[in-house]
């Protein structure tokens, strides 16, 4: 976990700790999914990863999740696996991609049903930290939340090179999607 994730999480803890907070805004992810999809000219490559961990204070409007990078599982082979794991990712160096920031919106966590969001935050991937507004839908329905997400990832911008022998297998900009449910803490 990175230093930044790691304090993040404690401040949350910290904050929720507190005498007269109320814990009923903070949720944290029960179960979640991420899958990215490489659509190159020669080649579809896709994976998987239940590996999904989060928190998020409502009240402060601050988030955090992070990944195991070498917990996707897929792809079309386990060569391409463990490609994807030592020359791409390198996820022995970078073991963990992770979102944190705010959330742009306020929720009312009172009202159910779907709501969209916009999150405002550091992407870090392949230790490169890049400054997204991320797009998600998230019904709320109880004590517990359904967040959906798709956005793209650009290789370049996280320092992620493809060799020229591999161009037309790999594709430049990679899809994601999350879908994923947090309950309240």
């Amino acid at each position: 976990m990175s230093k930044q994730l790691r304090i993040l999480f404690f401040l949350v803890l910290m904050l929720s700790a507190l005498p007269g907070r109320s814990q009923d805004n903070i949720f944290q992810v029960t179960a979640g999914t991420i899958h990215f999809k490489s659509d190159a000219p020669l080649e579809l490559i896709e994976a998987s990863s239940n590996d999904l961990k989060g928190l998020i204070n409502f009240t402060s409007g601050s988030f955090a999740f992070s990944v195991s990078v070498n917990s996707f599982q897929g792809f079309n082979s386990s060569l391409q696996r463990e490609h994807f794991n030592e020359n791409y990712m390198e996820s022995e160096k970078f073991p963990k991609a992770t979102f944190t920031g705010k959330i742009i919106e306020t929720v009312d966590l009172a009202t159910e049903g779907d709501v969209t969001i916009r999150a405002k935050g550091k992407l870090n991937i392949h230790g490169i930290e890049q400054e997204r507004i991320i797009r998600s839908t998230i019904n709320v329905k109880g004590n517990k939340l359904t967040i959906k997400s798709t956005f793209t990832v650009l290789l370049q911008e996280h320092n992620i090179t493809i060799p020229k022998v591999v161009q037309q297998k790999i594709a430049e900009e990679i899809y994601v999607t999350i879908d994923a449910t947090a309950e309240k803490k």
